[in-house]
């Protein structure tokens, strides 16, 4: 993936993030909350782009 195309999809995702914060009045503790699945997602997923395809989302189970 091109390092154009992660800039973009960071500041889109940092874009909605901040909309939802600012716009969207909820409790402080469920905007901490949606915060931290965000920027843990965000990071899974630059993980899984950088390191490689075995540390990355593929290899996370839930469950069986």
């Amino acid at each position: 993936m091109p390092l154009i195309t992660v800039i973009v999809v960071l500041v889109v995702v940092g874009l909605l993030l901040w909309a939802v914060q600012s716009a969207i009045p909820m409790d402080a503790n469920i905007k901490k909350i949606i915060t931290v699945v965000v920027v843990v997602a965000v990071c899974l997923w630059l993980l899984s782009l950088f390191v490689g395809p075995g540390l990355g989302l593929g290899t996370i189970r839930v469950g069986r």
